[in-house]
């Protein structure tokens, strides 16, 4: 089983770019409506990030859909995404040492998604 990601967002064009600045990876839109991006995929390092506009997938709720866990393959890239996530959303917890000799944080982003950010040392 592979669990991936579908994180719902108003204004999906914008934003996956958005991400795209901050992970980096190539875009893949899977579904347009005019100008409106409704499906669209983020391929980054092996991975893939799913988004759907709010058009698309009519959540009940804003902010909180989808909680994200990244472990990223080394500090700096810890310490670039914790940044960029962290630029104009909440830190809800500070980068700290994990009992795993690492570093973990939490940070929701400006969009109210919650990402849950990990570097395991070897």
């Amino acid at each position: 089983m592979i669990a991936t990601p579908f994180i719902v967002l108003d204004h999906c064009k914008d934003e996956i770019e958005y991400y795209r600045t901050i992970f980096g990876g190539d875009i893949e839109i899977l579904r347009k409506q005019g100008d409106a991006v409704l499906n669209a995929d983020l391929h980054v390092d092996g991975a893939t990030l799913k988004f759907a506009d709010t058009q698309a997938a009519k959540p009940l709720q804003k902010g909180d859909y989808v909680r994200v866990f990244l472990k990223l393959d080394t500090e700096d890239a810890f310490r670039s995404v914790y940044e960029g996530l962290g630029a104009g959303g909440t830190i809800v917890a500070a980068a700290y040492e994990a009992p795993f000799n690492g570093l973990l944080a939490i940070v929701t982003d400006r969009n109210g998604v919650c990402w849950v950010l990990s570097y395991y040392r070897d």
